[in-house]
Formats: structure tokens, C-alpha cells, sequence
């Protein structure tokens, strides 16, 4: 993974950075981040700021600190002298990737089940759980909001953890394209498997709510790593289809002669 550590955040008595300057730099790192997910580098090919400013419409300045925040992500390496390299995924690191995902979620299951103080607290969580059991079948029309609505989901679970720690731990986790919680959903929506994934993914959810509110934390554990592994299951269904493939979210980074 890249060898840049995270920025020092600035001290109390520092001024904070202009507003205009932040705001550069986040269209910075949002618009490298989708080129390199939509294959507009060679995977291994050197980034190079000059021209890449000028094809923003933004600074060097925006543009290396965009460069460094996604190499600390892992989605670039650095060079032992500097210097930002589109970082290459073989199938091991996707897998890896998913598997850590599911150690953290399982982690955030078992605390939200275990920190639960009142069944109040679960409100959200039972919210989030009825809208995205609505869906139960997929279209094209309806994948981003049942995308979205998966998404809180999880980040309902994590509230629950009451555990800020952990949170920044997925939150780093989820930020390679293919590990994330909807992953994998756009991309094997049209192939024959999808209805059974989808089924599979809704029991777990509702298993899941069920022991955390029941504090079974150890169930509520396994469930959620069965659960996210389901990402990697569809994955390897991608795999087989080459238009899948090419839309699952960073694909182009992954060498796929490399299982």
C-alpha cells in the first residue's frame, strides 16, 4: 500500500486553510479519483501534475495535495523519490480488501449489539432496514437508490457502535471502489445471479437488525461478515462476464490475469 502517511492536521492556533483553497482541492481529488476509475490512466503509468491541473481547470497546489490524499487511500503509489504511480489491484487484493471490510463490519455488528442501551437507539437502524427492504428486485431505474438506501444501512449499524475509532477505520476501508458496501451491485445487476444475491443480501440485513436487538453479539458478528462477503461472491460472478466487468467501480485498476 502507498507509503504516504496521513496530512498532520493543522493546530488550534494555525488559520484554516481559505475556503476557496478546499474547495479546489476536493474537485481535485473527486475529479482524479473518477479518471482513474474510468481507466483514463494506464494502470503503473506515471501521474503527471502539469498537465493534469490544466486538465482540471485547477493549481499544482489542489492537484498534489488530491494526489497525496489518494495515495494515502491506496489508490496510487509513490515513487522511493517521489512521484505519484496508478496503483495496480490483482484479484488477491480485491479479495483481501472485501475480507477486511467484513472483519470491520462483523467488528460494528458485534458493538452496536453489545453497546445497545435502549431499543430506542434502534429507530434508525429500523429505517433504514424497511427502505431498503423494499426493494426486491432490481432495475435499472431503481439501483441508485436502493444503492443509497443499502448505504445508510450500514452506516446506521456504525452509528450504533458509538465507536469514532472504528468508523474512520471503515471509512478508509470503503474507499477502494470495489470494497465498498454497493460495490459490486451495478455491475452484476443484469446477470442471471442477481435476484438470488439480492434475496441472500435482504435476509442477512433482517438477521442482522434481529441480533442487535436481541444483543447477540456474536451471531450479529457472523452475519455481518457473511454478509459482506457477499461482495466478493459477485465479484467473482463479474468475473465471467466482460461487460460486468467493466463496470465494476475501479476495474480498470484490477489485473485480472492475475487470479
Amino acid at each position: 500500500m502507498s507509503s504516504v502517511h496521513p496530512r498532520t492536521p493543522p493546530s488550534i492556533a494555525e488559520p484554516a486553510a481559505p475556503a476557496e483553497e478546499v474547495s479546489q482541492t476536493a474537485r481535485a481529488f473527486l475529479g482524479v479519483r473518477e479518471l482513474l476509475l474510468r481507466g483514463e490512466f494506464n494502470r503503473g503509468e506515471r501521474i503527471s501534475e502539469v498537465p493534469l491541473a490544466a486538465r482540471l481547470s485547477v493549481s499544482r497546489t489542489p492537484i498534489r495535495m488530491a494526489l497525496e490524499r489518494l495515495a494515502h487511500v491506496g489508490l496510487l503509489d509513490v515513487g522511493p523519490t517521489g512521484g505519484f504511480w496508478v496503483r495496480e489491484f490483482t484479484i488477491d487484493e480485491v479479495r483481501d480488501a472485501i475480507e477486511l471490510r467484513a472483519v470491520l463490519e462483523g467488528t460494528a455488528a458485534r458493538l452496536a449489539a453489545e453497546r445497545l442501551v435502549s431499543p430506542a437507539e434502534l429507530a434508525p437502524l429500523h429505517r433504514s432496514l424497511q427502505a431498503v427492504g423494499r426493494h426486491e428486485q432490481l432495475s435499472f431505474d431503481s439501483l441508485g437508490e436502493y444503492m443509497d438506501d443499502n448505504e445508510s444501512f450500514h452506516a446506521a449499524i456504525v452509528d450504533l457502535t458509538k465507536n469514532a475509532m472504528l468508523r474512520r477505520l471503515l471509512h478508509h476501508a470503503n474507499s477502494l471502489p470495489f470494497a465498498a458496501p454497493s460495490a459490486m451491485v451495478f455491475p452484476t445487476s443484469m446477470l442471471d445471479a442477481s435476484e438470488e444475491t439480492l434475496a441472500i443480501a435482504q435476509m442477512h440485513h433482517r438477521s442482522i437488525v434481529e441480533a442487535i436487538q436481541d444483543r447477540e453479539g456474536t451471531r450479529a458478528e457472523h452475519l455481518a461478515r457473511e454478509h459482506a462477503r457477499l461482495a466478493w461472491r459477485a465479484f467473482q460472478l463479474a468475473l465471467s462476464d466482460e461487460d460486468a466487468l467493466r463496470r465494476v467501480p475501479g476495474g480498470p485498476l484490477i489485473n485480472v490475469s492475475s487470479g
